[in-house]
């Protein structure tokens, strides 16, 4: 146990859980996404759903989504902020099942370059968050670390090519999950980083006959958006 653990985060509140937690939900997604969100679709699910909006949780996931931290005072504007840029989103009511976290959302969410992204993410205490579901298929990270995850069809050879290329690159894998649908269907691997992995080396990953989708999460500087930064400019004009 660290002393966030114990403090919690330094955030705008009322909740560590309901509101630092699904700040970062949002911007995890966000960043996992690649690119400025257009659209997003979200369920609500368990406490998240019965008294998350009393906390804001409805706001920060939104306000992460934009790209705010969770210590950004503007969280409460989140929604004012989203629609004058033209971003559209909805909320839902979701039963993800007994499995799941009770302070979880499932986000589908749409980039303005066409992208797409489905995840299952809780928050489960202090702020911290795990990222349980990535485009259909079971995954479990923090999003705490560089996280390189490659969706593959399952044959051999994949596992090998994708930890000899982190090596031939010096990164060092903190952690590595292996999943799959079934015995020769669709596979994913999430491979936690102590190291950023080169953009060179996602290119090539994405040209690997039989992988079929590459996702990277960097904790280098966030993805800008300059529509955010005309609003904050109109409100100061």
């Amino acid at each position: 146990m660290n002393v966030m653990d114990v403090i919690g985060p330094v955030m705008v509140g009322p909740s560590s859980s309901h509101t630092a937690g699904a700040v970062r939900i949002g911007k995890v997604s966000r960043r996992l996404l690649g690119e400025n969100v257009a659209n997003a679709h979200i369920g609500l699910f368990g406490s998240f759903q019965a008294t998350g909006r009393g906390h804001g949780t409805d706001k920060a996931l939104i306000a992460g989504l934009l790209g705010m931290d969770v210590d950004d005072m503007a969280i409460p504007d989140a929604f004012e902020i989203t629609r004058s840029i033209g971003v559209t989103f909805d909320f839902y009511e979701a039963d993800l099942g007994e499995d799941f976290h009770p302070n979880s959302a499932k986000l589908e969410l749409t980039g303005v370059g066409g992208k797409t992204l489905e995840i299952v993410a809780s928050s489960i205490g202090g702020g911290r968050i795990v990222i349980q579901e990535l485009d259909h298929l079971t995954a479990n990270f923090s999003g705490d670390y560089p996280t390189l995850i490659v969706h593959n069809l399952d044959q051999p050879g994949h596992v090998s090519e994708v930890t000899s290329m982190l090596a031939h690159k010096s990164v060092n894998i903190a952690t590595m999950q292996l999943y799959r649908d079934g015995r020769g269907g669709h596979a994913v691997m999430v491979l936690e980083c102590d190291q950023e992995v080169p953009a060179s080396a996602l290119v090539w990953l994405k040209k690997l006959e039989g992988v079929e989708k590459v996702t990277y999460l960097s904790l280098l500087e966030d993805i800008a958006d300059d529509r955010i930064a005309h609003h904050k400019g109109g409100q100061h004009a």
